[in-house]
């Protein structure tokens, strides 16, 4: 396994910060490396703290009397200079637990309120976005959605859509649209089963 022996903090900002690793591997070879972190300092990098915990929520909501629609957003996202469908989804708050920040986090990206699901911890535990570039961890939390869309409590930095797409809408993005990985993922299982928590194995 490699040994990192060096940490250097090259930008501090108040959302993602970088840092530059010096490393050597099993095999002897040297290696530089850049990383994203929501952490503000060294010390707070996974690679320090060996934790797992949740930077960000990801939220996936299903709404409607049917419950047979799912609450996607279409944001613009600057890496790609284009609207990307994504599931709501936002950082954790200092000291905040995540299936808290899901409630908080949906209703100001959409202003539905979210009744969440207790699912088990091995579907909610945070996992990693996007390891080759970040030590960044996302919870996911699991539920309902109801009320009416409004931007009401939307950040002015932030351009959002909300979309609430039933299975042929669905359908339509993941064949013609750009669309987020773990947004991606989860629409694949909503399309594929008639309760698409089911596989929760919670009564809800």
């Amino acid at each position: 396994m490699a040994k990192i022996d060096k940490i250097e903090q090259l930008t501090k900002n108040h959302y993602l910060s970088m840092y530059h690793l010096h490393g050597v591997n099993s095999k002897g070879h040297e290696s530089d490396y850049m990383i994203a972190s929501r952490s503000p300092d060294a010390d707070g990098l996974k690679i320090r703290t060996r934790k797992d915990s949740a930077d960000g929520v990801v939220i996936y909501s299903l709404y409607g009397e049917k419950r047979d629609r799912v609450v996607l957003i279409r944001q613009y996202r600057y890496p790609v200079d284009d609207f990307v469908y994504e599931l709501p989804a936002g950082l954790v708050e200092n000291g905040e637990d995540f299936h808290t920040a899901a409630a908080r986090e949906l209703h100001e990206e959409t202003g539905l309120t979210f009744t969440p699901i207790h699912a088990p911890e091995e579907f909610e535990h945070p996992r990693f976005t996007s390891v080759g570039m970040t030590d960044e961890a996302c919870g996911t939390v699991y539920g309902y959605a109801d009320g009416k869309i409004s931007d009401r409590f939307m950040e002015e930095a932030e351009e959002i859509q909300v979309v609430l797409a039933d299975r042929a809408e669905v359908r339509r993005i993941l064949r013609e649209e750009r669309v987020a990985l773990i947004c991606a993922y989860h629409m694949m299982h909503f399309l594929s089963d008639p309760d698409p928590f089911a596989f929760l194995g919670v009564s809800h």
